[in-house]
C-alpha cells in the first residue's frame, strides 16, 4: 500500500511542494519556527521511532518507508531501537502486570 498525499486537484503532491504550501504554512500558523528540526524528514524519523520503540519489525518499517533494502532501514535507525535491556523490562513488567516504564524491575 502506498500513501499518496494530493492537493485540492487530487494530483499527487511531491515532497518539496508540500513542504512550501502545507507543512511551513502550518507551522508558522502554529508559532513554531521552521527548520530542520522541524521539517517533514523529521516527522519520517518520528514515526520509524515511534514504530520501532513499539516493535515492528525492521523489515516492515523498511516497506512502510518504500526503502528498498531492510538493512539500508536498520543502518539508518538502529540508534532509534529500544535496547535490549528495555525490551525486557518491559517484557518483566507485561508478565507481572506492572507499568510498562520499566522502573519496576530496575
Amino acid at each position: 500500500m502506498n500513501l499518496v498525499v494530493h492537493g485540492r486537484t487530487n494530483v499527487a503532491l511531491d515532497r518539496h511542494t508540500l513542504n512550501r504550501d502545507y507543512w511551513h504554512p502550518a507551522l508558522t500558523a502554529a508559532g513554531i519556527q521552521s527548520s530542520r528540526a522541524t521539517g517533514m524528514h523529521a516527522l519520517r524519523h518520528f514515526y520509524a521511532s515511534v514504530l520501532l520503540d513499539a516493535g515492528e519489525s525492521v523489515k516492515a518499517l523498511s516497506e512502510y518507508l518504500g526503502h528498498a533494502d531492510p538493512g539500508f532501514t536498520l543502518r539508518t535507525y538502529t540508534h532509534l531501537m529500544p535496547t535490549s535491556e528495555d525490551r525486557t523490562r518491559r517484557a518483566v513488567d507485561k508478565a507481572f502486570g506492572s507499568p510498562s516504564d520499566g522502573l519496576a524491575t530496575a
